[in-house]
């Protein structure tokens, strides 16, 4: 039997040692939060479908969990989405409820949806579920306005066979894993 040239340590010692690093401070965290909804604006921007399905909510408060991190969205008047404060009630709450970082990345890089528990507006639960089907970040589009066509090109076709290969590794450890007594 090949033996690969190295292993993933166990995913239980990954999450050992993520769990006794120090949290990030606070304004870190919020600096993330702030470059997240900035990404996000940016990619619903290019799809006008999806700033009126969000113009409709607007006002709603949207709560986004996964293990300790929380983050509180909001539609705005213009479509897009704004930082909420966190500690109000929210109309929907989503909790992934995948703890382990490794099998959510297997999980999106096989192209899957995590599992995720819903709670609250259904309405604007219909209408992130149709935004997570729908939008799409056009990376190519971008890259070309920065460095040109045809290094955009390159550079996201490796960037694409770079995640198949990621993928495939992912898949592979997962399996063996299974296999192992």
């Amino acid at each position: 039997m090949n033996k690969p040239p190295f292993s993933l340590p166990p995913a239980d010692l990954l999450q050992q040692i993520a769990a006794r690093l120090p949290a990030p401070p606070a304004w870190l965290r919020a600096e993330l939060h702030n470059r997240l909804v900035l990404l996000l604006n940016h990619v619903l921007q290019q799809e006008p479908q999806a700033m009126d399905r969000l113009r409709r909510q607007q006002g709603k408060r949207l709560q986004l969990n996964w293990g300790g991190i929380e983050l509180v969205l909001q539609p705005t008047p213009a479509g897009l989405l704004a930082l909420s404060r966190p500690g109000q009630s929210s109309d929907l709450h989503l909790r992934v409820a995948e703890a382990s970082p490794l099998a959510l990345a297997q999980t999106v890089l096989a192209g899957g949806k995590p599992p995720v528990e819903i709670q609250g507006d259904v309405q604007l639960a219909a209408e992130v579920a149709w935004l997570v089907d729908n939008l799409r970040w056009d990376l190519e589009e971008d890259l070309s306005r920065l460095i040109g066509d045809a290094p955009a090109h390159q550079l996201v076709a490796a960037g694409r066979m770079l995640v198949q290969g990621l993928s495939g590794f992912l898949l592979q450890a997962a399996q063996r894993r299974k296999a192992a007594p």
